[in-house]
This record gives C-alpha cells, structure tokens and sequence, in this order.
C-alpha cells in the first residue's frame, strides 16, 4: 500500500500525474463532486444560517466508499482537485465525506500538468482555503433558492415544467432584448461613392472613396454628374508610420470568442477540449480571467521566439488583468512548453492547442510596423475630396504567427473596398483620370444577433459569471428551450447602383441577401415569455447591476471580506417576499395576442403560447364548435407575425395526389415541412415551400428517399432482419432494432456475424438500464437536479 493517497478530479488527469510520482504516491480520481444538496425540501435550512444538507448520489457511492478505504490505509491524503473555487468546495466536500483529519491532509493547487509544476505543489502544501469554500457554497445556495423558489411560480403563473436560474435568466434577458431592438430596427439608406483612378502608367489603379455618404440618390446622382467633366487632382499626400501591437494571451471567455471565430466551436466544446488537453499535461488551466504569464514563461516564449524567428522578433511584455473582480491569481491559458509547436491528438485537440500557441507565442512577439499613406483627391467641379488609404507592411512582427479575428471580420471585408490595399507611386498636385465611378445604395444595419462566443463577452463586460459558469450558462439556456442556437436564411432585397458610363449616368437596380444568420442565438416564444414574466415580477433578480454586484460579493467571500451568511440573509428576506407577493397576486401570463377576424367564420383570430409551444387560434374556447389551431413555423415568432402570415398557416395540411393508391399529404411538422404517405414521412428539400409541392415533385421526393434507404443498407443478418449494417454519416454501423452499434476499429465488414452484434449490443452502454460512470475524461461537476421546495 503506497503511503500517499493523492486525489484528482478526473481519470485523464490522476493517470498524467501517476507518472511523475514515485512508487510512494497513489493518484485516485473523485470523478467531479462527490456529493450534492439533497433532492427534498430540507435540502437548505433558511432559518439556521442557510446550513445546507448534502448526500452522496447512487452513482458515486462505489467511488466513495473506495476512497474512504485508501484515505484510512494512507500515511498522508493530498487533495489536488482545481485551483478554482469550485475546485477547493471538492477538496472540502473530500475532507467531510471521507472523513479526514487535519494533521494526514494537505491541499496542494497547480495550473499546468508538469513534473516540475506537480513536485513543486507537493513541497509547498496548504490547508484547505474556507474563504473559497465559501464563496462557493454562497453561490450554490443562492442559485438553488433562486432557482427552486421561482421555479414553481413559473409552473402555476405561466406554464408547468419551466425553470428559472440567476445567471441564465439574465443571459436569456440580453438575447430577447437585443431581439427586440432588431425588430423595432428601421433600416435607413443612404449612398456610398468609390472611384476608380489610374495615373496613366500601365497597372496603376487604385481606388478612392467620398468620405460622406448622401442620403438622397437625386444628391448621389448629381455628384456623378458633376464629375463626368471634371478634373482630379492630388491635393494633398500624407505617409505616416503605423503600429499594430499583439493582444493578450488567452483567458477563458477570449479563448471561447477565439475558437468560436476561427474555429467554429461552440462555448462548451471548447472547454471540453481545452479541458482534455489540460488533463494531457499541453495548456495551463482552462478556467482563468488572467492574462498573465509566469516569467518561467516569459522565458521560455523568449528563448523559442528567438530561436524560431530571430531577436528582432521578441520583445517581453506583461499583461495586467482588467477584468472586474477577477478571481485568483491564475496564469492566462498558455501551452505548457512553448517549444511544442503543434501536439499529437485528435484534430479538435490539435487545431485548438495550436490557437493558444499561437496566441501565447505572438502575445511576447514585436509590433508589427506599416507605413500607412493617405491621399486627398480634389474634384475640380465640386468642394468635396475623395481619399484613398494605402497600408506597405514594413516589418510583420507578430504577424509572422498571428492575427486576432473580430465579430465583424466578415463585414469589414466586405465594406472595406481597397483600404489598405498598396498603393502606386503618387505625388502632391499629380493629375489622375478617372475609369469608373459609381454611387451603390447602402442600408444601416441592425444591432448583430448574438453568438455564444460573443454572449460571453457581454456577460464578462457586465461583470456577470464568471471563467467557470460561462459554458453551463450557456447550454442551459438552449437546453431549458428558452433560446435556440440556429442558421436562418436571409432575404432579398433591391438596392440601387448609378455608375458612370462614358459620358453618362446610368441606373441599374440589383438585388441582394440580406439578414441571412449563422449560428446565432434567438430567443424562443416561452422565453420571451418568461422572461417578460420574471422582469414584471422580479426585476431586480434579472436586473443586470444586481446580477454584476452579487457576482462581486462572492469575490469580496472569497477574499475574506464579507461573511457568507450575512450576504444571504441580505438577499433572501426581500426575494422571499417577493415570491410569495408574486404567488398571491400575479396574474397567469399568456403572452397573447390578438392578430384580427377571420373574414370566412367571422370568429378572433389569436397567437399565444399554448400546451405544445406557441399556435394560432381561430375561435375561442366558449364557442359551440371547437376552436382551430395551427403551430408557428420556424423562425415565426409570437410578436412579430402578421395576420397574413397566421392565416396562411390553415392552409397545411393539404392534399397533393395520390402514389400507390394511397394520399400524399403535406404538413409542417417539429422538424419542417413534410410529405406523409402510407404513414411514413419523408422531409421536404430545402428550397421548396410546403405550400406549392405538386403531385409529381411529392411522388420523386418519396421516390429520392427510398432509394437512398436502400443503398445505406450494406447487409441484413437473416438471424434477425433487425439487425443491419447501414452507412452512416461517419461510416459503417450497426443498427440493432432502437441501437446504433459502433464497429470496432480494423474490423472487416464481410466478416462480422450476428454473434458480434449480439455481443456488441450487450456491451453497448446505452442499453443499460444503469449508467456507469466513465473512465475516460472528466465527469462533469454536478448541477441542481429536479426542483425541489427549500425548508423555510
């Protein structure tokens, strides 16, 4: 038995450290928290000082009772779990669970994975830190009296089964808002001029734009008129050196706005890799609002810059954390050894170490210098100047390695229109002529929908969550239904281009897509609902000052500096009256409204949430004959669709034909628009709208769908015609009556009998009526489970 029991949050990260340990050390994993708020109502005691109630759930009592026996057989037990607040509750739930004593247990913290890193937190031990602890345990509390106190006033004031949380409900808060202010949004055009100059010499084009914009096409078209005749000359030329410097290294919510820009990953797959390649020993830790290096860093950034890229390139910088309340004194995210350029691993793994690589490695890196030149083009027929902006890279610096992305990039692009492209040799007083001009209709933009990535940064800027609740915030609010992550198509638009044609002003209308979404956030019907409600009712629980100034009292836990149990009972009177105000005298929300009269039935013609999600009503419910209903299509929203639009939705389902003797109708279902026939559906394409499909386009549709079924099956075991070998999207499976088989790695298609598949279904996890807790990766930390009533 070794003398040293050392306990870890995950298996990927005690079999890590099991390596640079001796025979002396044992490195065992909790799997996450170990134990959590009891599921009844006396789960918080709000008359005894908020004295909290916790048991160890069915799925880690196995884990439990094997630490209680190795914590007794050690000399000396080290709690390592994260070095983040919620890290220290685990090492303190471990201490009460196992039962430990203060004189054989040490808490040791580390934010990177080394030998050196490990051997130096083992010689420097501390005590578990009650400060942390209970800057944790204040937003446990506070988030499950929050969220199970709301909770049922929402199932009997607006619908059953919803749930309410601090942070999440302010998240859902700033998405219905920034909806709403695009829909109240009024597009205003206005008309933009770009020329086309050349100095006379072969390939010297350049372009210029009229600073100004004209709000009128009369204005716009009387500019090109002027300048058909004129003469252009340069006015005046001015080149000035120009810096571009390297941003910060990585904390969590940059690397999460990062990662979503260049590589398309949502919040939480970031962090799970992140988290893989921190348990791997490659980053430092993953929750972190530093964006400070180490000089061991520092120094080592240095030497590789050097001796990648030369002196010239290095220059040392140390960044200091702006962020408001930022926790402890963490290292920004860095990879462990900057001299590994790239990594071993799965293709996530590998592109994303390489973005905080780069982004570390360029952070000590030179400016990058430019020579920027301006140049003023008078307009001999009018008063105004066009300028063209030129940018010569003079030395690329950290460019060499990195460029930060913005939201906008795309927009910039295309806006941009030559600035910064080079320009050609140009001197004061030096005449151009003119090839081409034109004036193209341009509309202001709306306020842009939000990404995860740049939800993020908004919380962050508020002071609202922190590196650890950015992810679960995030997913919560999607996975409650109360905000849908989706692409939406864009629509057309006519714009208006006046270009100069020789001697003459021509007019050309042209239309483009606009509005068009991807991977953006939308609020949905009950969450707009929800949170009108808790906005009437609870303002100041989703008021964003209050949510920022509670996130700022944990910090004030957590430094010592405020007592726990103080902070609650100041938050808990006033919002408990206010429950039970709400309870007594809120009327039940509907979000209803009416949209007009149904010119055939005469009868009120209504949208509301009902049952299912939000639907028309034709009728009400006191009529004689039953009211009719139809559900919103994607996209549509209680607010904002038209009397039109609501009748249009009467018209599905409808009949198309017959195929096979049997009708073929069309209808819009949960998953869009679909044909129904002989009871099995069969999704319309993109592009074709439910309400003009014909008999022959249904009947090749059906046709299309078959005959891909067929070729997706490879094989069918005369065993049992259930179970079939399909091509799926990431190739071969198994599909065993309602299980989907992985086939093992190497295995040879032809040679699989139906014993493997027997074999392999017993062995599926999925077909256990029990799960098992898994031993690769870090098993998530525990949220609030079903809502429960809270002890008064």
């Amino acid at each position: 038995m070794a003398k040293n029991l050392l306990i870890v949050e995950s298996p990927a990260k005690a079999k890590t450290i099991e390596g640079y340990l001796g025979k002396d050390f044992l490195v065992k994993s909790s799997y996450g928290h170990i134990r959590d708020l009891v599921k009844t109502d006396d789960a918080i005691d709000t008359q005894n000082n908020f004295k909290q109630k916790y048991e160890v759930p069915s799925d880690k009592k196995a884990v439990v009772s094997e630490l209680k026996k190795l914590a007794k057989d050690a000399e000396m037990v080290w709690l390592a779990s994260d070095e983040d607040r919620e890290g220290e509750a685990i090492s303190w739930h471990l201490y009460e669970t196992l039962s430990l004593r203060d004189e054989k247990t040490k808490r040791i913290v580390f934010h990177e994975i080394t030998k050196p890193a490990i051997l130096k937190a083992i010689e420097q031990p501390r005590k578990i830190d009650f400060n942390l602890v209970n800057a944790q345990q204040a937003r446990r509390v506070l988030d499950r009296l929050v969220g199970f106190e709301l909770s049922p006033v929402l199932w009997r004031k607006v619908k059953p089964s919803l749930s309410a949380g601090r942070v999440q409900s302010v998240a859902v808060r700033l998405i219905v808002e920034r909806e709403r202010e695009i829909n109240k949004f009024e597009a205003e055009a206005s008309f933009k001029i770009v020329a086309q100059f050349s100095t006379g010499k072969v390939r010297e084009m350049f372009k210029a734009e009229l600073p100004k914009r004209f709000e009128k096409k009369e204005d716009a078209y009387l500019f090109l008129n002027d300048c058909l005749e004129a003469a252009f000359e340069i006015n005046s030329l001015e080149k000035r050196p120009a810096k571009r410097t390297p941003a910060a290294p990585f904390t969590t919510s940059t690397l999460q706005q990062e990662a979503s820009r260049k590589l398309g990953f949502s919040v939480a797959r970031t962090m799970q890799v992140a988290q893989r390649l921190y348990e791997a020993g490659r980053i430092t830790y993953m929750r972190t609002d530093s964006v400070n290096l180490s000089d061991t860093a520092i120094q080592a950034a240095q030497q590789e810059i050097v001796n990648a890229y030369g002196e010239k390139y290095h220059k040392l910088r140390r960044y200091k954390t702006k962020a408001a309340g930022a926790q402890e004194a963490h290292e920004a995210i860095r990879p462990t050894y900057f001299s590994d350029h790239s990594i071993d691993g799965d293709n996530a793994e590998r592109r994303l170490y390489e973005l905080i690589w780069k982004r570390a490695i360029a952070s000590q890196m030179s400016e990058a210098e430019f020579e920027k030149t301006t140049a003023k083009i008078g307009v001999s027929t009018r008063k105004e100047e066009l300028v063209a902006t030129g940018e010569v890279m003079k030395f690329d610096g950290f460019l060499k390695v990195y460029m930060e992305s913005t939201d906008d990039d795309s927009d910039l692009v295309a806006d941009q229109d030559g600035d910064n492209a080079l320009l050609p040799p140009l001197d004061k007083g030096q005449l151009l002529e003119l090839k081409a001009m034109t004036a193209t209709e341009r509309f202001s933009r709306p306020p842009a929908r939000y990404t995860e990535a740049s939800l993020v940064k908004k919380l962050e800027e508020l002071g609202i969550g922190r590196p650890s609740t950015y992810a679960p915030t995030i997913s919560t609010i999607q996975n409650r239904g109360y905000v849908v992550k989706e692409d939406r198509d864009g629509r057309e638009r006519k714009y208006v281009v006046l270009s100069k044609l020789d001697k003459k002003i021509v007019e050309e209308i042209r239309t483009e897509t606009t509005g068009a979404e991807r991977s953006k956030m939308f609020p949905t019907d009950i969450g707009v609902l929800v949170n009108d409600f808790l906005v009437e009712h609870f303002n100041d629980i989703i008021d964003y000052h209050f949510t920022a100034k509670v996130e700022k009292e944990f910090d004030e836990i957590a430094q010592g500096d405020k007592e726990w149990t103080e902070m609650l009972k100041d938050f808990y009177g006033p919002f408990h009256d206010g429950i039970q105000d709400t309870l007594e005298n809120a009327d039940r929300a509907t979000h209803e409204r009416d949209l007009g009269v149904d010119p055939v039935s005469g009868k009120p013609v209504s949208v509301r949430v009902g049952r299912f999600g939000p639907l028309v009503q034709i009728g009400t419910a006191d009529d004689e004959e039953k009211p009719r209903f139809a559900s919103l299509r994607k996209g549509q929203m209680i607010e904002t669709i038209t009397f039109e639009e609501a009748m249009d939705l009467f018209k599905l389902p409808k009949k198309v034909g017959e195929f096979e003797d049997k009708e073929m109708t069309v209808a819009i279902g949960r998953f869009g628009p679909y044909i129904r026939h002989a009871s099995a559906f069969y999704s319309l394409p993109k592009g074709i709208d439910p309400m003009d499909v014909t008999q022959e386009e249904a009947i090749q549709i059906i046709q299309d769908k078959r005959q891909k079924d067929i070729e997706k099956i490879i094989r069918v075991f005369e065993e049992n015609p259930e179970a079939q070998i399909e091509n799926g999207r990431w190739g071969p499976f198994v599909r065993f009556g309602k299980q989907n088989l992985k086939i093992p790695k190497g295995t040879d298609i032809e040679k699989i009998t139906y014993e493997d598949v027997l074999k392999w279904a017993a062995a599926d996890p999925k077909s256990k009526s029990t799960s098992t807790k898994k031993s690769a990766g870090k098993a998530p930390r525990k949220a609030a489970s079903k809502t429960t009533k809270v002890k008064k």
